[in-house]
C-alpha cells in the first residue's frame, strides 16, 4: 500500500495540519479485510477551493475490469475534521470502488475530463453571465481572489506598454515598423482590462510623442456576444481603434488568420485556467487517463426536483436541456416548472452548487495514442511523466490548443503575454491540489506551465515564467512567449 500526502507545506508551522486523525481513520477501515491492501493507494489532498467537485472521501477504480485492479482512496484533509471519514470510506469500499450507487444521480456517462458536462456549465456561465450576475447581485470579478483581476494593475499595464514602445521605436528607426499596429486580447470579460490598457496607452503615447495611438488597432476577442457587447460599451471612447470579434479562444486563427505574423501583442488574462482540461496519472510507470462522470448527490437531487415539481429521474434530461438552450429559453419551454428566467437561473445555480464528479483511471495503451489537441499527441507529455515517478498532472487541452494556435499570429518581434494560475515546476503537481475548483459559476484549473514551455521549445518559441510582480501575495504567474533569438 502506498500513502501519499500532498500538502507538505502545511505539515509544519504554527498550526500544522492534522494528518494523523483522518489517515488513521482510513487505515483502520482498510484493515477490515474487504480489499487487498497491496493494491490500494491512499492520497491526501488539501482542496483549497471551498466550492469544488470532490466529496471529502472518494474511492477510484484504477484500471476497472482489468486483472489486478487497484483502488485509490482520496481524502480532502481540509474538510475531513467535520466528517466521519471511517463511515464514508467504509460505504465506498463496500462497493469495491464502483461509483454505481443510489446515492448519486448521474448526469452523463464516463468521459475524459475535458469532454464532461462540467465544461458545458462553464460555457453557460459566460454566455448567460448577465443573468447569473443579476441573480447574485455581484459581478464575476468579485469571485476572484482579492475581488479583482490582476490584469487591470496599472503598473503592469505601464510596463507592458513601455516594452511595446521600445520594440516599435527600434523598428521605426530601421524603417521596419508596419503602419498598422495590432494588439489582440483573448477573453475580454467585461472590458475593464481593455479600457485600463487603452486609457494608459493614450496617456503614455502623448508623452512619448511618436503618435502610435493613431496607428493602433485593439481587437477584443471572446466567444460570448453578450460579453463583447459589454466590453465594447466600456471602451466606446476609443472609437475606431477598437474592434470586437466573436471567436473560440482555443482556435483564434479561424477568425484572426488575416493577422498572421502581424500582431505585436496577444494579451490573455485568467483565460487558460478556464478552458477544458484532461488529467493524466502516472502510476508505477503506467500512464492512465482520468475519466470523469458528473452527478448530483441524491439528497440534493431530491430537493432540487421537489422545488421544480419534477421526478428525480427526469433531472438529468432537464439539466442537459438547460445546458443546451440556456435559462431564458428553458423558462419559455417549461413555464410550469419555471415561472420566468430568474426561476431557471435558480435551478441552474442549485445544480451547479450540488454538482460533483466521480473519477476512474483508464490505462493508456501508449502516449502516442492520446491526443492533447488535434495536432499534438500525448508524446509531448513523456518528458514530464518519465522524469517524475508517480504523478498526476493537468493536460490543459484547451490552453494548449489556444497557445499553439496563437503563435502563428505573432509578428517576429511580437509576444504572447498571459497572466494566470501556472505551475512552473512539475513537482508542484505533487505537492498541491491543482483543480478543478469552482469560481462562482465557472471552473478553474491550474495551467501546466512546463508542458507549454516544452511545446513552445519544439516550435522555436522561448517561454518564460515570472511571479506577477505588481501585487504581493497573489498566485498569478506571468507567462511570456516569443520567438527565440
Amino acid at each position: 500500500m502506498l500513502v501519499e500526502i500532498r500538502p507538505v507545506a502545511r505539515l509544519r508551522g504554527k498550526t500544522p495540519l492534522d494528518v494523523t486523525t483522518p489517515l488513521t481513520a482510513v487505515l483502520d477501515t482498510l484493515r477490515d479485510g474487504t480489499v487487498d491492501l497491496s493494491r490500494v493507494r491512499v492520497v491526501c489532498d488539501w482542496i483549497q477551493y471551498k466550492a469544488n467537485f470532490r466529496d471529502v472521501v472518494d474511492v477510484r477504480q484504477i484500471g476497472p475490469g482489468t486483472p489486478g485492479q487497484m483502488l485509490e482512496v482520496a481524502v480532502d484533509l481540509r474538510r475531513a475534521a467535520a466528517c466521519d471519514v471511517s463511515d464514508l470510506t467504509r460505504q465506498l469500499l463496500a462497493q469495491n470502488g464502483s461509483p454505481d450507487t443510489p446515492a448519486r444521480v448521474w448526469l452523463e456517462e464516463w468521459l475524459p475530463g475535458s469532454q464532461g458536462c462540467l465544461w458545458s456549465f462553464n460555457r453557460l456561465y459566460w454566455q448567460a453571465l448577465h443573468l447569473w450576475e443579476r441573480a447574485t447581485g455581484r459581478g464575476y470579478e468579485s469571485a476572484l481572489p482579492g475581488g479583482a483581476s490582476d490584469a487591470r494593475n496599472e503598473s503592469a499595464i505601464r510596463e507592458l506598454i513601455s516594452d511595446l514602445f521600445r520594440i516599435w521605436d527600434d523598428l521605426s528607426e530601421r524603417r521596419s515598423l508596419p503602419e498598422e499596429l495590432y494588439v489582440v486580447e483573448l477573453g475580454v470579460g467585461n472590458g475593464n482590462q481593455a479600457k485600463a490598457w487603452l486609457d494608459e496607452f493614450l496617456v503614455m503615447d502623448h508623452k512619448h510623442g511618436r503618435d502610435y495611438y493613431r496607428r493602433l488597432h485593439y481587437l477584443l476577442c471572446d466567444y460570448s456576444p453578450h460579453v463583447l457587447d459589454i466590453a465594447r460599451k466600456n471602451v466606446s471612447e476609443h472609437g475606431d481603434h477598437v474592434s470586437s470579434l466573436v471567436l473560440d479562444a482555443t482556435t483564434p486563427t479561424t477568425v484572426l488568420g488575416f493577422l498572421r505574423y502581424k500582431v505585436f501583442l496577444v494579451y490573455v488574462s485568467n483565460v487558460y485556467d478556464n478552458l477544458p482540461c484532461d488529467e493524466v496519472v502516472n502510476i508505477g510507470g503506467q500512464a492512465f487517463c482520468v475519466e470523469t462522470r458528473a452527478y448530483l448527490p441524491a439528497k440534493d437531487a431530491e430537493q432540487i426536483a421537489l422545488t421544480r415539481k419534477v421526478d428525480v429521474s427526469s433531472l438529468p434530461a432537464l439539466v442537459h436541456k438547460l445546458l443546451q438552450i440556456g435559462p431564458d429559453l428553458l423558462a419559455e419551454a417549461m413555464p410550469t416548472q419555471f415561472a420566468d428566467a430568474d426561476a431557471a437561473v435558480t435551478f441552474w445555480r442549485d445544480c451547479w452548487q450540488a454538482l460533483r464528479r466521480a473519477e476512474r483511471f483508464i490505462p493508456m495503451p501508449g502516449l502516442d495514442s492520446y491526443q492533447i489537441t488535434s495536432t499534438l499527441s500525448g508524446e509531448m507529455l513523456r518528458p514530464l511523466l518519465d522524469a517524475h515517478g508517480d504523478l498526476r498532472i493537468n493536460v490543459n487541452n484547451g490552453a494548449v490548443a489556444s497557445f499553439v494556435d496563437t503563435l502563428p499570429l505573432l509578428h517576429p518581434y511580437g509576444r504572447l503575454v498571459c497572466h494566470d494560475l501556472f505551475i512552473t515546476d512539475v513537482e508542484q503537481s505533487r505537492t498541491g491540489f491543482r483543480g478543478p475548483g469552482k469560481y462562482d459559476g465557472s471552473v478553474v484549473n491550474w495551467v501546466n506551465g512546463p508542458l507549454l514551455a516544452h511545446i513552445g521549445s519544439r516550435k522555436g518559441i522561448d517561454v518564460r515564467y515570472e511571479p506577477f510582480a505588481h501585487r504581493k501575495g497573489t498566485s498569478i504567474v506571468t507567462m511570456t512567449a516569443q520567438l527565440r533569438d
